[in-house]
């Protein structure tokens, strides 16, 4: 018996051990070893390399670059002459003082930067004359080298933790850096890597004797895991070089996959702008451009009404509910006359005769007037009609977030039954209040990736894959569901064929609203969308030019590309939407532009001027009520 105690007690005493040994070497990412309390052990940190980034073709995009920072143990400084110690570093005094103090309470043993990311140039005018000045020593660490100039808003950024992060998260010391958004923020745990250390041993005299324990505790960094976006940096270039002198955003998609090829926020900024110590200024006057503004996602964050893209959708609810069909005729007047001397215009000619194909070719008010109210007015009240409705619309992944793998993101908005409720009271409004919901006005909002969703949905027939930004990690493909499993609408695959033969005539009709744009060789599915625009100044609401809005996707007989192109106050969707999505497609599908004349102008036009009247509101029409 006593054999067999001693051999348990032997058994459990080496899974005790090996386990304190796996967690401290493998799961505990900081330091939290006992000895050093001791003045007579060093810690000394060596960071790893971030994970590279490259896009779906394997063209790198981020890699990294060495820079160096200035660091301090407190405990460990004396007799420094500060004065040179200042000079050397270029700081003043004040800030010296304040860093050391910042140091000091974070931890006197610990080791903090007191000037950081230096340049190779800046680190070999000072690393001899560092010994002079005891507890402070060379840090060197790995920056962000970026091997383009586009994507800013897609890769994101990193910049040093700040106080609340070094208490709050797990692995982090004041001085390291961190994701702050876009891929660099998402996937942060794979690309950051695993810092190792070096633990020394110093005598009564400060003096460095060797390792602790002959390197026992010692680890080596581990580099961060390497990631593959869906981006194609080709085509998110080139989207990028269309949209200058623009605002408003392109969002590509690969309808088959959810992978996304494109995602293009204007005005856009070089991402270096964002690297080493030139980081903050740069980062404030980005800020603080409260016009322009862009750090702001346009092509995530930016709610606009659809406008008639919105069409395609209350035609398909219309088929699905049965109250239309693809041969269905409405007789246009110009327009659609609702409710007491309201009317809204279109471009048909009065008398215009349209079915289903037709009405999306024109773009007929009238038409899709008629097919949403008969989808309200088929149920016994108005609430009942709508809540059907709403509970279509949000099929598409409208009015909610798109659970996707982006760093921010917003949900727009899709009218429901409690919506009228509290804007008139219940049993107090009809189809008719909510009318302009049929031409994609009204109480809808809209993100331009959720309407290049829209489009792949249309394109997959009544389907689709959440849109997502990673491809592989480390080369491994991913095999999350939320990815790779399809969510489908309410609206039978039946009812799309219909809805896309429209789509077609757009581009390819003497009719469509697109004509213009069309592309030899690629058969395109798009419609144009022209969204009414206010903004308030001074407490006067103003309207301004439309937004020009398009979404489309190609080839027809074999989808590869959904997109869904915003140009704020761009005016008709056929004058810079519709031409600026045929030219992504065309660029994606065949990689070089046939159409060079309307090449030329999309990449020199430019809405500069109509932005400015943002600052000078004389001349815009008043709108005030």
């Amino acid at each position: 018996m006593r054999r067999i105690a001693l051999s348990a007690f032997i058994l459990v005493l080496a899974i005790t051990f090996f386990s304190r040994l796996l967690y401290l070497q493998v799961l505990d990412d900081e330091v939290s070893y006992g000895f050093l309390d001791d003045i007579a052990i060093d810690s000394k940190y060596h960071y790893p390399e971030r994970g590279y980034v490259y896009d779906r073709n394997g063209k790198l995009m981020v890699s990294n670059a060495p820079a160096y920072d200035i660091m301090v143990i407190p405990r460990n400084v004396t007799k420094v002459d500060t004065l040179e110690l200042c000079k050397l570093l270029d700081i003043t005094r004040e800030e010296f003082d304040n860093r050391m103090n910042k140091a000091i309470r974070y931890s006197p043993k610990l080791p903090s930067v007191i000037v950081q990311q230096l340049s190779k140039k800046e680190y070999a005018g000072i690393q001899e004359k560092m010994r002079k000045f005891p507890g402070f020593y060379v840090q060197k660490r790995m920056l962000r080298d970026y091997q383009t100039t586009s994507g800013a808003n897609v890769l994101g950024y990193i910049s040093e933790v700040n106080d609340w992060e070094t208490k709050n998260k797990k692995g982090y010391q004041q001085g390291e850096l961190i994701g702050r958004s876009g891929v660099e923020k998402v996937y942060e745990d794979d690309l950051r890597g695993k810092k190792g250390v070096n633990f020394i041993q110093k005598d009564i005299y400060n003096r460095v004797i060797g390792p602790y324990k002959n390197g026992r505790y010692d680890t080596l960094p581990v580099q961060g895991r390497d990631l593959t976006i869906t981006i194609d940096e080709t085509l998110e270039s080139y989207g990028e070089q269309l949209m200058v002198n623009k605002r408003g955003g392109i969002v590509a998609i690969d309808p088959k996959s959810g992978e996304i090829l494109a995602l293009v926020s204007a005005p856009y900024y070089d991402p270096d702008l964002l690297v080493g110590r030139k980081r903050s200024k740069n980062y404030t006057k980005l800020y603080n451009d409260s016009i322009a503004k862009p750090l702001f996602d346009r092509g995530l964050l930016a709610e606009y009404p659809p406008g008639s893209p919105f069409k395609l959708i209350n035609g398909l609810i219309a088929l699905e509910e049965g109250v239309i069909d693809q041969n269905t005729k409405v007789t246009c007047y110009h327009g659609y006359h609702y409710g007491r001397n309201r009317f809204m215009a279109c471009h048909c000619p009065s008398g215009t005769v349209n079915n289903l194909k037709n009405g999306i070719t024109r773009s007929c008010n009238a038409y899709f007037a008629n097919a949403y109210r008969k989808t309200i007015e088929k149920y016994p009240t108005a609430a009942e009609g709508m809540q059907v409705w709403s509970d279509h619309v949000k099929s598409f992944g409208l009015g909610d977030y798109l659970h996707n793998d982006l760093a921010t993101g917003r949900k727009g908005k899709i009218p429901d039954s409690a919506t009228y409720n509290r804007m008139y009271g219940k049993h107090r409004w009809f189809a008719t209040n909510s009318i302009s919901n049929s031409i994609g006005q009204g109480e809808i909002l809209t993100t331009p990736i959720q309407l290049a969703n829209v489009a792949a949905i249309i394109a997959n027939r009544g389907h689709y894959y959440t849109p997502h930004i990673i491809k592989e990690i480390n080369n491994q493909p991913i095999t999350d569901e939320n990815f790779t499993k399809p969510k489908y609408t309410s609206i039978a695959a039946e009812h799309y064929d219909a809805i896309i033969e429209g789509m077609f005539e757009v581009y390819n009709s003497n009719i469509g609203t697109a004509r213009g744009a069309r592309i030899a060789g690629i058969n395109i599915g798009g419609k144009t969308g022209t969204a009414e625009n206010f903004t308030v100044i001074d407490g006067k609401r103003y309207q301004l030019k439309d937004h020009s809005i398009f979404i489309a996707f190609a080839p027809i007989e074999d989808p590869q590309i959904a997109v869904a192109v915003f140009v704020e106050n761009g005016y008709w969707g056929s004058t810079y939407a519709a031409p600026i999505a045929s030219l992504m497609i065309e660029k994606y599908i065949h990689g070089e532009i046939s159409r060079t004349d309307l090449e030329k102008r999309m990449l020199n036009s430019s809405l500069e001027d109509e932005y400015n009247k943002y600052l000078n509101p004389e001349g815009l029409t008043d709108k005030d009520e």
